[in-house]
């Protein structure tokens, strides 16, 4: 694999692992380019996987008047819902009406701006709601009498990167990581990279005709000290946190509150069991791979959402938090929350020079955009089939995702009756993480015994190999906290245990 890696030319070569860098590598493979994509932590291990969770028009950009994207962001729902119902699927967002902040008025154009810019299908539309006898209601103070509900998508944020990794995998291209990119030098109308395997410590040169930095929070520093190149880094990072409490009403429905200072936070239901809460805006200097939520944060959103609940939200109710930096393009906005959620390309393509294309920015419902924009700006370097397919991502199904988008109930019911004698939680949370591959973990199992031991109620032996062997995990953080978020059950014991049983298969 290192001669042949090291003679190859490959067309994309791809710094960065995450949602734009896993999309793009997934574009580019399908339409026929050779691509190589190094990853120098996890898939989604940065900004990806902290997402809030939501593939949305993004309601409070109206405001902002980036009605472009917004709509791009609203068509996008209902294709990517498409690709891949198992990951990502509809929610209604109950926005209730707060005196003395944006009127009603404002609120219903807002929403039927909303319903009416992309072109919704098969999403409900938004309906007016009396918080005195919707059930919506009970868990919220009496301050708020009306609201209205919409509707947005869930997406196990995440996933959606592995998945398109492994598309892109399928499709010929190389994902490796816990590679980290050391140089990256024009040579021969080509790039030579060099690239160290952090788990071998052993370093190997690549050679691509194009370069794309798509390294995230780490964009400007690839910039800055790995690649010889003329673009200049304008990029503004931004910290988002999130807090992770015991479920806090009954329904299945989300809340999107307005606050005093212009925000809006969410309030989601989580992993059945709990409820999210967030996110913060605010910017960051730090080290992207060392962020965490503050006290100012979990203050911030415990007062937030206590101005809606009837039940207080307090420090000690919190069972997790997890904080991303968001590394947004730097438009000069004064406040981190007015900062542009749009995308920047940057090329730098001297004449008879192998091309580098900097991705500034972007938000997880538009990666698969960016992703046809970032091939449209490399085309002129690419073999003509990068233009001729453009669009497939589009109607392709994601791994496991080959089902019709309002059938999922059909398929857990299949996998209900193909395997009887497994419970229906084990089989629900496998159809969510994994659709139609649920069979490749199961396989010919007639009881649990077949695929355990398990480490904690449902993460069985067969899973967890299935997740080595196919989703590049190899430390139980992988597979706890980006592949499910099962950390959330597993107690100490059971987490050494698992990291244990991860060592040895490895070193067999």
């Amino acid at each position: 694999m290192e001669a042949h890696l090291t003679e190859q030319i490959f067309d994309i070569a791809i710094i960065g692992g995450g949602i734009n860098g896993a999309g793009i590598a997934r574009d580019a493979a399908g339409r026929g380019s050779s691509v190589y994509l190094c990853e120098q932590d996890d898939l989604a291990s940065g900004s990806s996987s902290w997402s809030t969770k939501l593939i949305h028009g993004g309601l409070r950009y109206l405001q902002h008047f980036e009605f472009r994207l917004v709509r791009e962001a609203l068509i996008e729902r209902e294709i990517l819902w498409g690709i891949a119902p198992h990951i990502i699927w509809p929610l209604r967002f109950v926005l209730p009406y707060h005196r003395g902040l944006r009127p009603a008025w404002i609120l219903r154009l807002g929403l039927f701006l909303y319903d009416h810019l992309g072109g919704r299908k098969n999403l409900p539309p938004t309906r007016k709601l009396d918080l005195t006898s919707d059930i919506s209601g009970t868990p919220l103070k009496g301050d708020s009498t009306i609201a209205f509900e919409y509707s947005d998508c869930w997406v196990e944020d995440s996933r959606l990167v592995v998945l398109n990794a492994m598309d892109a995998r399928d499709h010929g291209a190389i994902i490796e990581t816990k590679h980290k990119l050391m140089s990256a030098d024009r040579d021969e109308n080509a790039w030579k990279l060099t690239i160290l395997n952090q788990t071998t410590g052993q370093s190997k040169s690549i050679r691509a005709a194009t370069l794309v930095n798509a390294a995230g929070p780490w964009v400007a520093d690839v910039l800055a000290g790995k690649i010889r190149s003329n673009t200049k880094a304008k990029i503004r990072m931004v910290q988002g946190s999130h807090i992770v409490v015991p479920r806090l009403y009954d329904h299945d429905r989300c809340y999107i509150f307005q606050n005093k200072d212009g925000r809006i936070i969410f309030a989601i239901p989580y992993e059945q069991d709990f409820t999210l809460i967030g996110t913060t805006d605010r910017d960051y200097t730090g080290d992207p791979a060392k962020v965490t939520i503050s006290q100012e944060e979990i203050d911030y959103l415990c007062a937030a959402a206590s101005e809606y609940f009837s039940k207080p939200i307090i420090a000690d109710d919190i069972i997790w938090t997890y904080s991303g930096v968001r590394p947004l393009y730097d438009d000069g906005a004064s406040k981190a929350q007015e900062a542009t959620r749009d995308f920047v390309l940057t090329l730098d393509a001297p004449t008879g020079q192998a091309p580098l294309l900097s991705i500034f920015g972007g938000k997880i419902t538009t990666y698969r955009r960016l992703a046809e924009a970032a091939l449209e700006k490399l085309s002129p370097y690419l073999p003509p089939s990068a233009v001729q397919r453009k669009g497939w991502t589009g109607h392709a199904a994601l791994p496991g995702g080959d089902f019709e988008k309002t059938d999922f109930q059909k398929l857990v019911d299949l996998y209900h009756h193909q395997y009887p004698n497994i419970r229906k939680e084990l089989i629900r949370r496998l159809a969510r993480a994994y659709g139609t591959k649920t069979t490749l973990i199961l396989g010919s199992a007639t009881t649990e015994e077949d695929i355990g031991p398990f480490y904690g109620e449902t993460l069985s032996t067969a899973e967890i190999r299935y997740l080595m062997a196919q989703e590049w995990a190899m430390s139980a953080h992988d597979i706890l906290w980006r592949r499910s978020k099962l950390g959330l059950r597993l107690n100490a014991d059971e987490v050494k245990a698992l990291e244990a049983f991860i060592i040895a298969e490895r070193t067999h």
